[in-house]
Formats: C-alpha cells, sequence, structure tokens
C-alpha cells in the first residue's frame, strides 16, 4: 500500500479538516506515493524514537504529536528538529501527525473515557468544526461523565493509576471528597479548567497542571487529577495500532513503540 493509501484510512478516523487552526497535522515529512511495508507508531516523534524507526527499517512514523508545530526556516542539522527532519529524509521514513484531529473526532477522549469506565454526556470543550447538532455527544476535546456509582477523590486517583498503568498521579483536592460527575481530558488540560467549572464537574483527570492552576481550580471546587501529558495519552498507541490492523494488508508490519513517561520522580 502506498502512504497515500494509509493517509486516508486515517483519516476516516480523524479527518485534518477537524484540527485546531494552531495544530499541524497530516504528512509532514516525506512523500505520498511511498511504498510502505513497515509503520511505527509512537506519542512523539523525538531523537530516540527516529533512531528506532531506522533500527527498524520503518517505512512510515505515525504519532500523536506532531514533529513540526511552527515555520522553520532551515532543514539541516545544526538544530535538533532539524536533524530529526534531516534523519528521516536520509532514512526514507515518512513522518504523519494525528493531534487534535484525533482528540476532537472522539477517538482520544472517547478511548480514556472508556477505560476509566466513565458513562459520557457531553464535550468538554465544542468543536466548531462542522459538527452536527443531531450527536448525542457533540465532538470537541475532553469527555464528561459519571462514574457508575460515587467515589472518594482518592479512590478515583487510585482507579486511573490502575486503569491506564502508572506510576503516580498528583491530587489537587481533599482525598475525601465524594465525586461523581468527572471530566477527563488527555494531555495539556489547564485550558480545561474554567469549561469544567461551569459545567459543574467536580473532578477533572488530565496532564500538565501547574501549582497555581491546581489550587485555583480546588478554590473554584474543582478538584484536579494530573496523571501528566503521557499518562492518559498513551493510549493513542495501541488505539492506532488497532485500528490499522483491521484496515490494511495484512503483510504491512506494524509495531508499537512506548518510550514511557519522560518524567520520573525518585
Amino acid at each position: 500500500m502506498t502512504c497515500r493509501e494509509i493517509m486516508d484510512i486515517l483519516e476516516e478516523l480523524s479527518p485534518k479538516a477537524y484540527a485546531e487552526e494552531w495544530d499541524n497535522v497530516g504528512l509532514l515529512v516525506g512523500r505520498a506515493d511511498k511504498e510502505v511495508h513497515r509503520i511505527m507508531i509512537a506519542l512523539d516523534a523525538n531523537e530516540r524514537t527516529i533512531v528506532e524507526a531506522i533500527k527498524m527499517s520503518a517505512d512510515l512514523l505515525i504519532t500523536h504529536h506532531p514533529i513540526i508545530f511552527k515555520g522553520i526556516k532551515t532543514v539541516n542539522d545544526d538544530s535538533p528538529l532539524g536533524n530529526k527532519i534531516v534523519a528521516l529524509i536520509e532514512n526514507g521514513i515518512n513522518c504523519y501527525a494525528m493531534h487534535t484531529n484525533f482528540d476532537i473526532c472522539g477517538s482520544m477522549g472517547d478511548a480514556a473515557a472508556d477505560i476509566l469506565g466513565l458513562n459520557i454526556t457531553d464535550s468538554i470543550e465544542i468543536s466548531s468544526n462542522d459538527c452536527s447538532d443531531e450527536e448525542a455527544v457533540p465532538k470537541g476535546i475532553g469527555k464528561i461523565g459519571y462514574m457508575d456509582k460515587d467515589m472518594k477523590l482518592k479512590d478515583l486517583g487510585l482507579l486511573v493509576k490502575e486503569r491506564f498503568a502508572l506510576d503516580n498521579v498528583s491530587i489537587y483536592g481533599e482525598d475525601d471528597k465524594t465525586v461523581i460527575k468527572v471530566a477527563i481530558s488527555p494531555g495539556s488540560g489547564k485550558s480545561m479548567i474554567d469549561e469544567c467549572i461551569k459545567k459543574g464537574c467536580q473532578v477533572l483527570i488530565t496532564g500538565d497542571i501547574g501549582h497555581h492552576e491546581g489550587l485555583d481550580a480546588v478554590d473554584a471546587g474543582l478538584s484536579i487529577i494530573d496523571a501528566t501529558h503521557y499518562g492518559l495519552e498513551h493510549i493513542f498507541m495501541e488505539y492506532i495500532e488497532e485500528y490499522l490492523k483491521d484496515k490494511i494488508d495484512n503483510d504491512i508490519y506494524v509495531q508499537v513503540l512506548d518510550l514511557g513517561c519522560p518524567v520520573h520522580i525518585i
């Protein structure tokens, strides 16, 4: 299969048109007509990921986070980004990103909510990109719903650790607070705090929460479980692996590269 054919399959799941304006998704490095025999799936196109992709002779690297976010003036080995792009090109590896389009179309939020056991009723931030008014749950980043029963905040934190296979989470709020209406937003969710408060959520499960955002959220009645940016988003890799295996030729080799959380607490 060509890269273009695989891209069409991926965009059936997450159309590029749904990506936020500031985002950069799709084929970021390489040729669309390249024949693909080996695919690597990772969260980030960092140096270690690219080294492993070269070792496995990958033709296509699919990541959640785009390797290129902003405009660049040169592509050479004088910068870490330029060096990575040069390495991809020299080794014939295409690089494709599906970021906020994957989030908004429900795949990331729905998958995370399903793992947690959350009964979804709404999205946190509703997308303005061609959403249907007839959808029971409108497209958007992050999901809101109810647990099957009331839980103590600490017990919910322990459940997040267990379900997402994490070593630790951080909790802003009192351990014995009773919660049932939960918001979950894989990745960086500090921008979701105000909307979660408006929608009456009792706790937001996300990542990248700073000290002051956490304290302010608690003062406004919203507890926070910070599972790190990686903590909830690593589910992207297995999700895309399973999706592709049902859609592409059987002779195409697909490998997930999960490097684990880049932040270590000692």
